[in-house]
C-alpha cells in the first residue's frame, strides 16, 4: 500500500475493499445451470438421433455426416448452456458498491467466464464418450485399413485370403475332383496373395504362376484360369481401394468433429462471459437508495 501527501500537508492513504473480487456462489450457481441444460440437450440431441449411428448397413447416415450433425449440435448445445449460465452468474451476483464501472464490467465478465469453465471441466467427462466414440473412428478405420495392408506378410490370418483363394481353386464343375496336394496348393496361392498385398501388387510371373495352378485344379483352359485370376485380383483391389476411402472419410469426419467443438469452446467461452456482462448491467440498471434523516 503506497502512501502520499497532498499539497497542503495532508496524507492521502488509498482505500481497498477487503472483500474479494470473487464471487464463488454466483460463480457455482451459473455453473450448475449451465451443467444441467448442457446434459438436457445431450440427451435430447441423442434421443432425436443427432449423435447415433445405426448398427445395420444403410439405415443411417455415413459417418461424416453423423460426426459433422453431431458436432454442430454441440456448438448449439454449448451456446445455449453458456448463455444461461453466464447469465444468471451476472444476475446472482450483488453489486458492489464505490467500484468503477469499467471495473465491474470486467469483474462480471470474469465471473462468466470462470463459471463456464468449471460447467466445461464437470462434463468433460460426459462428453468424453461421445467425442472419443467420434474422433476415434477415423483412427480406428485407419488403424484396420493399416493392419491390413501392413502386416500381411507377417501373418496369413491378419489378411482375408481364405475367401480370395477358395474362389481361384473353385472347380468348374461341382463334381470335379480335387488334386491329392490341396493342402500345398493352398498354401502358396494363400503366400503369393499375400506378398502381393504387401508389394502392392502382383507380378506377372506370380499372375502366370497363378493360372497355372488354378487351370490345374480346376480343369479350366490357361485363357480362363487367367481371367479368372485377374477377376479375383480385381475384388482386392476393389476392396482395398474401398477401405483407404472409407478410412480418409473417417479421418476427415474426425477432423471435422475435433474442430467444430474446438470452436464451440471458445465461442461458449465468449458468450458466457458476455452473458454475465449483460445480466450484471441489468442488475444494475435500479439502484437502491439509503435516505438518512437530515440532523
Amino acid at each position: 500500500m503506497s502512501v502520499s501527501m497532498t499539497d497542503s500537508g495532508e496524507i492521502a492513504t488509498p482505500v481497498e475493499s477487503s472483500k474479494s473480487a470473487m464471487t464463488w456462489g454466483p460463480i457455482f450457481g451459473g455453473a450448475a445451470a449451465a451443467i444441467g441444460v448442457t446434459l438436457i440437450l445431450l440427451l435430447l440431441g441423442s434421443g432425436v438421433g443427432l449423435t447415433m449411428v445405426s448398427p445395420w448397413s444403410g439405415q443411417s447416415s455415413s459417418l461424416g455426416t453423423v460426426g459433422v450433425t453431431a458436432a454442430i449440435w454441440l456448438v448449439v448445445v454449448q451456446w445455449l448452456s453458456s448463455a444461461l449460465g453466464g447469465y444468471i452468474t451476472g444476475r446472482l451476483r450483488t453489486k458492489w458498491a464505490a467500484v468503477h464501472t469499467d471495473e465491474v464490467f470486467f469483474r462480471d465478465t470474469a465471473h462468466g467466464f470462470i463459471s463456464w469453465a468449471l460447467a466445461t471441466i464437470f462434463v468433460a467427462g460426459f462428453l468424453a464418450s461421445s467425442l472419443t466414440s467420434l474422433a476415434g473412428a477415423g483412427a480406428q478405420a485407419v488403424g484396420s485399413a493399416a493392419t491390413a495392408a501392413g502386416t500381411a506378410a507377417s501373418s496369413t490370418s491378419d489378411l482375408p485370403t481364405a475367401y480370395f483363394t477358395d474362389a481361384l481353386l473353385r472347380p468348374e464343375q461341382a463334381r470335379a475332383g480335387a488334386t491329392s496336394d490341396d493342402a500345398s496348393a493352398t498354401a502358396e496361392v494363400s503366400r503369393i496373395l499375400l506378398n502381393g498385398a504387401a508389394a502392392g501388387q502382383i507380378a506377372d510371373d506370380d499372375k502366370a504362376y497363378l493360372a497355372t495352378i488354378v487351370s490345374a485344379r480346376t480343369g479350366l483352359s490357361e485363357a480362363d484360369a487367367r481371367t479368372r485370376v485377374d477377376t479375383v485380383l480385381k475384388r482386392i483391389d476393389d476392396a482395398k481401394v474401398a477401405a483407404q476411402k472409407a478410412a480418409d472419410e473417417a479421418r476427415k469426419a474426425a477432423s471435422t468433429t475435433a474442430l467444430l467443438g474446438a470452436l464451440s469452446l471458445l465461442i461458449g467461452a465468449f458468450i458466457a462471459s458476455a452473458a454475465a456482462a449483460f445480466g450484471g448491467s441489468q442488475r444494475d440498471e435500479e439502484e437502491d437508495l439509503i435516505v438518512t434523516p437530515r440532523i
